[in-house]
């Protein structure tokens, strides 16, 4: 029976792949439906686990939400097809085809149900939410955007993922507003070119997945966790760099997109963009570093009854991609120049 789910998870995790191939390689806006509606219906059975209420009411949050932006997207296509054949009409259009996929993404003004459904989650859900569910919207939104309005939503990200963090304490909700958060600087990317929204996109995957495996290894929830544990160096060490560098402290490789997209907001005259982005990750960097501050320097020993270890060779195989973070710094500058 266990080998039997987990060859149906294999089979989802396979329909979840190809549907979003089928999404952003689709030539008609119906095929851009299909796609994403064979990804719903793909995910849904990989977060559902009937011995979980939180599990049983994630899913069915995530389906009610994403079958609102679903029909949306459907209905506006269709009354485009009717009635919007006019030029004068397609601002209008665009509008309510972005935010049909602003809904999809988890971006603000529609971020409510993001940081809900993340909490009943497991982390290796989290992780494909915060990064492979997204990439379906963004690359539609990338084909046909307003701008005025794709920049209002870039500050609203940046500044609602900052705030929401700052009174999280369940890790999984913390990592969501940072995935809201960094959305924002994902989406000033579609403003410069494809390339670096892909390059920008493996860079925070590569980062985010550091994260939801180092806590699913130390099966970590909640900060209050970091406080009573006593974890190895090395772990404390991994967890250190890695925040830092997806908080995009210099000279972490996680600084670099980010370092691009600011050169480009100042080349184009972008300067309140700029110092909102900047202040903005300046408030991500505070709680990042409320994280390591409860694991590195609040040492009672009274409440650390045991040692964490772990023995498990992929886990330190993953702490040295954290060292790229040390040195891949230095070498993309380099690369950059």
């Amino acid at each position: 029976m266990h080998l039997f789910n987990n060859s149906n998870k294999m089979f989802f995790y396979f329909i979840l792949f190809f549907s979003t191939l089928i999404s952003i390689s689709s030539n008609s806006w119906f095929g851009c439906w299909i796609g994403l509606e064979i990804n719903l219906l793909s995910f849904i059975p990989l977060i559902s686990n009937s011995n979980n209420l939180l599990s049983s009411e994630a899913s069915l949050k995530y389906f009610l939400t994403q079958s609102i932006a679903s029909i949306n997207f459907l209905f506006f296509i269709i009354f485009k097809m009717i009635f919007f054949k006019n030029f004068e009409f397609n601002n209008l259009f665009s509008l309510m085809i972005n935010s049909s996929l602003y809904m999809k993404m988890g971006s603000v003004p529609f971020h409510f149900w993001f940081p809900n459904i993340t909490e009943g989650l497991s982390w290796l859900n989290c992780f494909i939410l915060m990064t492979w569910q997204k990439i379906s919207p963004m690359i539609l939104l990338s084909y046909y955007f307003n701008k005025n309005f794709l920049i209002i939503i870039m500050i609203l990200n940046t500044i609602i993922g900052a705030i929401g963090g700052l009174n999280q304490t369940s890790l999984r909700k913390l990592m969501a507003f940072s995935s809201i958060n960094n959305l924002g600087w994902m989406l000033s990317t579609i403003l410069i070119s494809e390339n670096l929204l892909m390059f920008y996109f493996l860079m925070y995957s590569f980062l985010i997945s550091i994260m939801c495996f180092s806590f699913f290894m130390l099966n970590l929830y909640y900060i209050n966790q970091l406080f009573i544990f006593n974890l190895n160096s090395m772990i404390k060490l991994s967890l250190f760099i890695n925040f830092l560098s997806l908080g995009g402290l210099p000279p972490f490789i996680g600084f670099f997109p980010k370092w691009i997209i600011i050169n480009f907001l100042i080349l184009n005259k972008m300067f309140f963009m700029t110092l909102i982005f900047i202040m903005t990750s300046l408030i991500m960097l505070i709680f990042y570093i409320r994280i390591i501050y409860s694991n590195f320097l609040l040492n009672y020993f009274k409440l650390k009854w045991f040692k964490t270890n772990i023995n498990n060779h992929m886990f330190y195989f993953i702490n040295l991609f954290s060292l790229i973070s040390l040195l891949g710094m230095i070498f993309s500058t380099f690369f950059f120049f």
